[in-house]
């Protein structure tokens, strides 16, 4: 599939700051299901250095703006071809151990409500101890029952809520479901990550051209392999990878520090499409 992005980012202080930096994970990866035809991040007034790769793989981007400003306008626009690779991240040059994935953290610490989900599929698996591989069939089990504990439901959490707090209330979105996923995998010792990037339509067909996050879990034989358990599926020709990283936080596209007292509000505009057949 070829899919068109245009995603624009702005920040709007409520008085000028005095000096911006930025980390932009917003390059998409580079493996075998994914090639990019054209791709740029520009933000007018501001200086983005040259592209470095984390030990995620991650392809990082600098901003930084020295002058006084009230906005920041952060604008991504690029064109890139995807193939269904059935969820497996297969030809990702990354140099971090899988192992470094089965640290917690705030986002993903581990509640009794989760442990016992996850202590519940393992044993419907017939998995004794979290030493076990991890099989296929146990992470759909797991992406399966996320999704059947948490009800889809945007503006019920919000960016700070923990895994905990979104299956203690049983409704969530993607970044809630992929938080729980992610700690449950991690209590039966499979290493797990938080992935963000972009979905063009969901397990339906239908549109849904907006940011999105899912998980991907470290699978013996495998490798990483994408689950999303909101759409009950493994990453498709649909879905465009930026970026991984131990939770929501970490692999979040722009995260940054200003300097001034000024109060932040951000509005973001996000379109993707398919290119049209030349």
């Amino acid at each position: 599939m070829r899919l068109i992005v245009e995603h624009s980012t702005c920040y709007r202080y409520s008085a000028p700051v005095r000096f911006v930096v930025q980390s932009l994970k917003l390059s998409p990866s580079r493996f075998d299901g994914q090639r990019v035809i054209r791709w740029s991040v520009a933000a007018e007034g501001c200086t983005i250095t040259a592209a470095f790769t984390d030990g995620y793989g991650d392809e990082v981007l600098t901003l930084t703006c020295a002058e006084a400003r009230d906005e920041v306008h952060v604008k991504v626009s690029g064109e890139v071809v995807t193939a269904d690779m059935a969820g497996v991240l297969r030809g990702h040059k990354e140099k971090i151990s899988p192992r470094a994935f089965l640290r917690q953290t705030g986002m993903t610490e581990p509640t009794d409500e989760i442990r016992d989900l996850a202590l519940g599929v393992a044993a419907g698996m017939g998995r004794t101890d979290d030493q076990q591989p991890g099989t296929l069939d146990l992470a759909h089990a797991l992406s399966d029952a996320v999704a059947d504990a948490v009800v889809y439901a945007p503006g019920t959490t919000h960016a700070h809520t923990t895994a905990g707090e979104a299956l203690a209330e049983g409704q969530g979105v993607c970044q809630d479901h992929a938080h729980i996923l992610i700690t449950a995998a991690r209590l039966l010792g499979l290493p797990a990550r938080y992935v963000s990037g972009y979905l063009f339509a969901d397990a339906n067909g239908e549109p849904h051209e907006a940011a999105h996050g899912w998980a991907e879990l470290w699978l013996d034989g495998l490798g990483w392999v994408g689950f999303d358990a909101s759409n009950r599926t493994c990453p498709t020709e649909a879905y465009i990878r930026l970026g991984a990283g131990l939770d929501a936080r970490d692999a979040a596209p722009i995260k940054g520090v200003h300097v001034g007292a000024a109060e932040e509000a951000m509005d973001v505009s996000l379109v993707v499409q398919e290119a049209q057949q030349q």
